[in-house]
Order: C-alpha cells, then sequence, then structure tokens
C-alpha cells in the first residue's frame, strides 16, 4: 500500500503465478526488430521480464510503461510512465534492445527518448482510492492479459491489489490505445474486499513537484500539466465524461512525487469507471504549445 505520506509494505503476491499463466502472450507477440518489422506502424504492448517486469504500450503517436511485480518496493509504484517519441513506427522492441545492450533509452538518438521521471507518483493518469483527502494506491500490478495487440488497437488487462483504511481494493484495469490517439483508454472496476463497489477514486497528474503548470476544464471534464523537460514543452492530461466529476484538487508537496493535480470522482455501485489519459510533447512537432494542449483536450469527445 502506498498512501500520500508514503508507506512501504511488501507487495501483494495475488496473482504473480499469473505472470506465467499470461506467458503465452509474450511468446505470441511479434518477433523483435526484424528488418521487415523494425519500421511497422502498430499499436502494440510488451510485458519485459527481463526488466523487473516491465509492461509498455504504444500507438503511432505515445507511449507509456508501468511497473510490474518484480520493481523494487522503494522508488517505484502504479504510476503511469510516459515514452516522448517522434517517430510513427514501433519503438517498443528496439529502445529495450538498445537498454540491454548498453545504450540508454533516456538519451534521445533522433526517436525520441524516456526524460519523464514517475517514481511513486501517479505519472500520467494512474488512479488511486481517494479517503480523507489522501490518495491509496498500490505497488505494481500483480499479473496481466493482452487482447489484442499488433495491429490498429491495444487491449489488455492489468490487475493491481491494495490494502486501505477501508480494506482489500482489487482494480481490474482495461486498457486500450488506438493508433491516431495521444489518449489511452481505461476501463476499471473495483472491488471492495471481494465485492464490485462504489468507491472514491481520485485520477492524478504529476506534477514534478510544481514544475508544472496545472490546468483544468470542469465543464469538459479534463485536468492538465504542461512543463519544460530538456527545453521542450511536456502537456499531459487526464479526462473523465464532465459529469463524473466529484472536485478537481491541486495538492503541491515538499515531498517529492507527491504533487498532482487530481480529477476525483467514484466508481459505480457495480465497481466501474472509465477515463483517458496521454500527452502531447513538443519534440514530435505536432502539438507544441499549452493552448494548442488546451485545444486538443477541449475537442475529445466525453
Amino acid at each position: 500500500m502506498f498512501k500520500h505520506k508514503p508507506i512501504y509494505l511488501a507487495a501483494v503476491v495475488l496473482g504473480l503465478s499469473g505472470i506465467t499463466a499470461c506467458s503465452s502472450e509474450v511468446q505470441n507477440t511479434v518477433k523483435i526488430d526484424t528488418p521487415t518489422e523494425s519500421n511497422q506502424v502498430k499499436a502494440y504492448a510488451k510485458f519485459v521480464p527481463e526488466r523487473r517486469d516491465d509492461f509498455a504500450w504504444e500507438n503511432d503517436k505515445v507511449a507509456f510503461r508501468v511497473y510490474g511485480p518484480a520493481a523494487p518496493l522503494a522508488g517505484h509504484a502504479s504510476g503511469v510512465d510516459a515514452w516522448l517519441k517522434k517517430v510513427d513506427y514501433s519503438i517498443i522492441d528496439k529502445w529495450y534492445d538498445m537498454h540491454f545492450s548498453g545504450q540508454s533509452y533516456h538519451e534521445d538518438r533522433g526517436e525520441g527518448y524516456d526524460p519523464y521521471h514517475t517514481g511513486i507518483s501517479r505519472g500520467v493518469g494512474g488512479s488511486a482510492v481517494w479517503i480523507n483527502e489522501t490518495p491509496y494506491y498500490g505497488h505494481n500490478f500483480t499479473h496481466y492479459e493482452i487482447h489484442e495487440n499488433n495491429s490498429d488497437e491495444v487491449k489488455f488487462t492489468l490487475f493491481y491489489k491494495f490494502e486501505t483504511p477501508i480494506g482489500m481494493v482489487e482494480e481490474v484495469k482495461k486498457v486500450s490505445l488506438a493508433l491516431g490517439s495521444r489518449m489511452y483508454n481505461v476501463h476499471s472496476t473495483f472491488y471492495l474486499n471481494g465485492t464490485p463497489a462504489s468507491i472514491p477514486i481520485a485520477i492524478g497528474i504529476a506534477t514534478h513537484d510544481e514544475k508544472a503548470a496545472v490546468y483544468k476544464n470542469q465543464q469538459k471534464g479534463w485536468i492538465a500539466a504542461w512543463e519544460e523537460i530538456d527545453n521542450q514543452g511536456l502537456g499531459t492530461a487526464a479526462v473523465i465524461a464532465p459529469d463524473k466529476v466529484g472536485n478537481i484538487i491541486h495538492t503541491p508537496s515538499e515531498k517529492k512525487d507527491e504533487s498532482h493535480i487530481w480529477l476525483i470522482t467514484q466508481s459505480s455501485a457495480e465497481g466501474e469507471l472509465n477515463y483517458q489519459a496521454g500527452f502531447a510533447w513538443e519534440g514530435d512537432r505536432e502539438i507544441t504549445t499549452v493552448d494548442q494542449w488546451k485545444k486538443y483536450l477541449n475537442s475529445l469527445e466525453d
């Protein structure tokens, strides 16, 4: 369990065997970086046990990563990392291959890079249970399933389980990302002590210790941040249906990784919650200003 004042506990091991059970999903993915596939435009997801159980996904515009069960408790949680790409073809396999050969994907070699710090923050749209103005969230996913891959849309499910003051919470997070979109879609079901439940939920956008300026449009249902990383603008955001917005809260903090802007909402009586999250990076030369980012968010359908 983590809370706004992080307390590190042992990782919940429910479903760790699911990593093995789901290994066929890894085995069925495309071969890595062959000459005919190295420049393929596709929506793609990959489990990477060689890199502490990372799970990464991408399309032609954006890429994301979450940490898996093998990631250390200290300094890692279930927030969503952003990989900034400036090419439309798939880069996940290539960047991991570079990493394993000793070349860092934290350096831009012409395709983009990963300068985004997630740590224990919510990153780009991580969720949390919201109790007494405090977010509670799991360490990392316990297991996963890939449903569609290597096509126009990737679909997968991540499973989380963690203790909160109201009991044991499980989140079954179904995620999809289609070609052409900057936003991944989430359909989550929350369980409290094993039963689907209406639970107060916060969706967070990290402000990187207030280096980012924050923005909101409650009528359109979005929160956003805009910052500069290596002298290039980066916009991040989360969006839900406007009638599902309970509150929007900005929580600056002197503690590392704990500053966020939050969308406060509630899962349905069946435990369900839908939202989107994503980013735009000046380096890909499509959305280069905060005004353009806000215009993009205002154009999204509920």
